[in-house]
């Protein structure tokens, strides 16, 4: 029997293997089989396979460091350009109480006061008139023979300018010309005399440190304008 059963098992391990290879497919025995196509399309070919060395990250652009602003870079942007400005003409006792304001209030070496002469100046002058028809008169007279004149101003008033000079002589050889084209009430007087006194002068006039001289009672709120040679 036990012969029996062992053979049984061997012609059966036999026919199951058959069966497996597909050796019994022509009698119509044979595993059904599992076709999975799109896993042998994701399967990856280790024969085309190539190893590749990364490529180097490109250098970074370092941007250079900008530069620290100079100490006096701030202050120039705060006050602004720098001009030579000057203003005046004080006499004696002005100077003297601006330039006690000047030395509590402004930083030194920003300013100083210089004594200065403002020469006088001369006029070929007309007039005094009786009245405005009168002076109305003269200048179309003057007018027709195609005279420059103006008005006189101040205390010179009602009157007329047929020149202003910077010297009596200057003044004197105007009025001679006009004496020989046949003016004959003109004459040379002094419209103002030499002025002496001190002038404010500012060597580089920041906006800030002329809003601190402006703010001085002391100035006196004089013009302050252009340096002059």
């Amino acid at each position: 029997m036990l012969r029996i059963a062992l053979l049984i098992l061997l012609l059966a391990n036999a026919g199951y293997f058959a069966w497996s290879q597909g050796a019994l497919a022509s009698l119509g025995w044979a595993p059904q089989q599992h076709s999975e196509p799109e896993r042998l399309r994701q399967q990856l070919r280790p024969e085309t396979l190539q190893l590749q060395q990364p490529a180097a990250p490109a250098p970074e652009t370092m941007a250079a460091p900008a530069a620290p602003p100079s100490p006096g870079a701030p202050t120039a942007a705060q006050d602004g350009p720098a001009q030579c400005l000057q203003a005046g003409i004080y006499d004696d006792d002005a100077s003297d109480t601006l330039r006690r304001a000047l030395v509590l209030q402004l930083p030194e070496g920003s300013w100083n006061l210089a004594p200065f002469t403002q020469s006088g100046r001369w006029m070929v002058y007309m007039g005094k008139f009786a009245d405005n028809q009168a002076l109305e008169k003269k200048r179309a007279e003057l007018t027709a023979r195609k005279l420059d004149h103006d008005r006189a101003g101040g205390v010179l008033e009602p009157g007329l300018s047929l020149g202003r000079f910077a010297s009596e002589e200057a003044a004197t050889r105007e009025l001679t010309q006009l004496v020989r084209q046949g003016v004959r009430s003109a004459r040379v007087v002094q419209e103002r005399p030499d002025k002496h006194g001190f002038v404010l002068r500012l060597p580089a006039a920041t906006p800030a440190l002329r809003a601190q001289l402006e703010a001085l009672p002391a100035f006196a709120g004089k013009p302050l304008r252009a340096c002059t040679p």
